[in-house]
Order: C-alpha cells, then sequence, then structure tokens
C-alpha cells in the first residue's frame, strides 16, 4: 500500500505547515532567552575543536529549550544538535539545530548571531528558520514556497560583475585551516568588491537571500551551521553547492545568484577553497 505521507500533497502541506510552526515557535522563544537571559559575566562552558571553539552555558540552554519544545509536540522525530542532541526518530522527520550560530559574537555581545533550526523529511530539508533577534528579523522557507523575512518574500540580488560583486565567508577555528583560508581571500580579494566576515554562516546565507549580500562561501560547515540557511537561500532564488557536482557540505558550501555562482564556483575549486 502506497505510504499516504508520501503521496497525498494536502497531507504534507499540512505537515510542512505543522513543521513551519513548530520551527517558528521554537526560534522564538529560544531567541528570547538568548537576548533577555544573557548574564553580564557569560563565560566559556567548554570548548570543541580548538581552545578558540567555544560553548556557552546559554547554547547548552537553548539547545534544551528547543528539544523540549519540539518533543513534546512531535515525540517521535529525530534530532541532530550543535551541543550533542541525537536522537534517531521514528517519524522520518529529523530536526537540526544550532541553538546560537555565532556564538563567539554572541560570547563577546555583538549582534550578529542567530537561532537555527531545520526540519528534514527523509533526509531532505524541507523546513528552514533563522532568527536573528538583534535585528528583529525571522527568516523561513518552506520547501517549494518561497522565503520570506518577517512575512515579505526574499529575492536574491541580481548577479553584478564579478569585479563589483560582495561576499561574505567565514573562517575555521583550526590554526592549519585558517591559514589556508587566508591565502584563499588574499587571492580573490582584489577580483571582487571586497569581502565580509560575518561570524554567523546562518545570517551570512540568508543575507544572500535577501540581498545584502552577493555570494557566501566556506569551508568547514556542519549540517546545522548551513541547513535551514540553505534552504532560505535557495528559496529565495539563489543557487547553494559544493564543488563542481557535490551538494554543499563540510568540504564547501557557496550560495550566489545563478550567474555569479557560475563565475565563483570554478575559481574557489581553483584555489583549493575546498581543502587545507
Amino acid at each position: 500500500m502506497p505510504d499516504p505521507l508520501h503521496t497525498d500533497p494536502l497531507h504534507t502541506d499540512a505537515l510542512y505547515d505543522e513543521l513551519l510552526d513548530i520551527a517558528l515557535e521554537a526560534a522564538r522563544r529560544a531567541g528570547a532567552l538568548l537576548r533577555d537571559g544573557r548574564p553580564a559575566d557569560l563565560g566559556v562552558a567548554a570548548t570543541k575543536t580548538s581552545p578558540i571553539d567555544v560553548v556557552t552555558e546559554m547554547d547548552i540552554a537553548a539547545e534544551k529549550l528547543i528539544t523540549g519544545f519540539i518533543g513534546e509536540r512531535r515525540p517521535d522525530d529525530g534530532f541532530l544538535g550543535e551541543e550533542g542532541a541525537s536522537v534517531e526518530g521514528t517519524s522520518g522527520i529529523r530536526w537540526v539545530i544550532d541553538p546560537v550560530d555565532g556564538t563567539v559574537n554572541y560570547l563577546y555581545g555583538l549582534p550578529a548571531w542567530a537561532v537555527s533550526i531545520a526540519a528534514e523529511r527523509d533526509g531532505e530539508v524541507v523546513v528552514g528558520v533563522v532568527a536573528a533577534p538583534m535585528r528583529g528579523e525571522t527568516y523561513q522557507a518552506v520547501l517549494g514556497r518561497g522565503a520570506f523575512n518577517n512575512g515579505e518574500r526574499l529575492r536574491h540580488r541580481p548577479a553584478p560583475p564579478l569585479s563589483e560583486a560582495l561576499l561574505g565567508t567565514g573562517f575555521s577555528y583550526l590554526a592549519d585551516r585558517r591559514a589556508a583560508q587566508a591565502e584563499v581571500v588574499r587571492t580573490l580579494l582584489p577580483q571582487v568588491r571586497d569581502i565580509r566576515r560575518g561570524g554567523s554562516a546562518a545570517i551570512d546565507l540568508c543575507d544572500v537571500a535577501c540581498g545584502r549580500l552577493d555570494a557566501y562561501y566556506e569551508r568547514g560547515l556542519n549540517p546545522w551551521d548551513l541547513a535551514a540557511g540553505a534552504l532560505i537561500a535557495r528559496e529565495a532564488g539563489a543557487l547553494t553547492g559544493g564543488r563542481p557536482g557535490r551538494a554543499v557540505g563540510h568540504e564547501l558550501t557557496l550560495a550566489a545568484s545563478p550567474a555569479l555562482f557560475a563565475q565563483l564556483q570554478p575559481i574557489l575549486d581553483e584555489l583549493g577553497a575546498w581543502h587545507d
């Protein structure tokens, strides 16, 4: 017998509506906790890949809030969270969560941080929400329905000539990888308008979606860094990918308008932006 979850479009629409509503409310609650509950003496609770790759107590509290809220409403779903949430689930839905994307910004009191929540259905991202409380903005997308910021439909910026393109990027917290990334920037910078380093991959991807950046690239992203933002960028009309013929991922993530994507992807590949 066919699976009605996969063959009934009304069921799919209702499911995606439910997932979006849950993601929006979970992101709103976590964003309020992080914005209003940040202690003045916030410190590092743990480190990850290096001594400068940090976790704060608020990262942990926000992930607990998100997984608890979602788990009460959809107890059979799976989870993958940056701060350790890992549940297999049995429903075919998995939530990919970064409770604070831009933790170092958050630690220092800089505003460029976000809550990123994506829902995958059988491995494909179908819902993405990125809440940036210090901007007062919430970005959202559902597969096939477009992308929005505070209810306003998003559209990527038309591709400029490469020499006039404003790029975003990010850097690893591993010293050897940072050195390789610096070499890519050294070569690429004279070819473009400028390069920005914002400190939050989720926000950078949303900035491509809303036209504040012409393109964004980075090596070393994890699923929770990019799942929601990449869907939002695609639903705003941008292309996303890695090396030629490959999807976004840890090796390389690139998001840009189609014409600019076609120019940048081979350049980044040739410069070795995908390896250390």
